[in-house]
């Protein structure tokens, strides 16, 4: 496959079960939960060199090969030179040039001496955050990769992770990939609330269906481990009425030891509990929606590295998905009465031709048109 060509190789990992999880997986679900950022979080939670060189494996960034490394401290000089520059920030040495770049996450996690530079670690690192995903878009403006091939090579990653958890147990009753029509772009951008509706994050989609609802959690973390790293969930476009994480820390009492080292307190989900969902949605409908950028290297339309003439050598592109992950029961709920999919785009359509005929004339037989037509998701 494509996709799997070029990606760094990730050691094999077993499934870990909700009572074998700990504070770093706590974080990294709730992030997705709740839709945050980790621009909020005050530090990281690796403490061998091990996991960090999994983590940067992940991310499609080979840190045993020269160009990679290279490329990565570009990106530390870029946030330095950024922080020096527009805050005066006194950046030390270990942090503007390490060892190896796992020091920094070591560092940012306090397991590395000296912990006074756990918070400009941090700093730094939420600086190279962004702008590697700059890069990551720059990329694929300035390479011939159509959306549509892009669409592919994320698809032959998503498909052959399902596969292997599939392949070690995690009951996955459904999985399906597809890709929005243009005429349901078309709708969405019409129907949306915001007067500028540049981006449409779900045009590459991903519904996977669990026997249980506890099995969600689970293959939720497979997935920060094995295709999308967590720092890449795009904040703001989570949807859960699936999970409350109150009540996973009451279902799980294992979670409590880890309570007061959150970086959110366990309240505050609570207190943005009024946050509006998706207004089509029925009233009985229930899902984890997330969106995330997913990694894909870009080695096949790029020449080799030691004959690459671009400044800025990255070759890693960011692949914006949306994922959909219910319980097998819940699914069903989904599919009938008001909750159905039908139902959902009925009332999309509605908002829309108001939109579109507000201060006109509409006939009556568009209207009605517009209410009874089948259209494709």
């Amino acid at each position: 496959m494509t996709a799997l060509k070029h990606q760094p190789a990730l050691p094999d990992l077993p499934v870990r079960t909700v009572r074998e999880m700990g504070l770093k997986e706590l974080e990294r679900i709730r992030l997705i939960l709740r839709g945050g950022s980790v621009l909020e979080w005050r530090r990281l939670h690796y403490k061998e060199r091990d996991e960090v060189d999994r983590f940067l494996r992940l991310c499609q960034i080979d840190p045993s090969k020269p160009h990679d490394d290279e490329w990565v401290r570009m990106i530390l000089a870029d946030a330095v030179e950024y922080l020096r520059k527009t805050f005066d920030y006194k950046v030390a040495d270990a942090i503007a040039n390490p060892a190896e770049i796992h020091d920094l996450f070591l560092f940012a996690s306090g397991a590395k001496e000296p912990r006074r530079l756990r918070k400009i670690a941090c700093i730094v690192l939420k600086v190279m955050h962004v702008i590697q995903h700059i890069e990551g878009r720059d990329l694929l403006f300035k390479l011939a990769v159509s959306e549509a091939e892009l669409a592919q090579l994320v698809t032959e990653r998503v498909t052959a992770i399902t596969d292997e958890m599939r392949a070690k147990g995690l009951p996955i009753v459904e999985f399906a990939d597809s890709i929005k029509t243009r005429e349901s772009i078309i709708s969405k951008l019409i129907a949306k609330r915001e007067s500028t509706a540049g981006t449409v994050y779900d045009r590459t989609r991903f519904r996977i269906i669990v026997k249980e609802r506890p099995d969600v959690l689970p293959v939720l973390y497979f997935l920060t481990q094995k295709l999308v790293p967590f720092n890449f969930l795009v904040p703001t476009q989570t949807e859960n009425s699936l999970i409350n994480f109150k009540d996973l820390l009451r279902d799980y009492p294992h979670f409590q030891r880890h309570v007061k080292d959150l970086h959110l307190d366990e309240d505050y989900e609570e207190r943005e509990a009024n946050k509006p969902g998706n207004r089509f949605s029925g009233s009985g409908y229930k899902t984890l929606n997330f969106v995330a950028d997913v990694p894909i290297r870009l080695d096949a339309y790029l020449p080799p590295p030691d004959k690459d003439p671009r400044p800025r050598k990255g070759r890693i592109a960011l692949a914006l998905c949306e994922f959909q992950i219910c319980d097998e029961a819940q699914a069903v709920l989904n599919e009938q009465g008001e909750n159905s999919h039908e139902r959902y785009k009925q009332r999309q359509r509605e908002v829309v031709l108001k939109r579109l005929s507000r201060g006109l004339v509409v006939p009556k037989r568009a209207i009605e048109q517009a209410k009874q037509k089948d259209t494709q998701p």
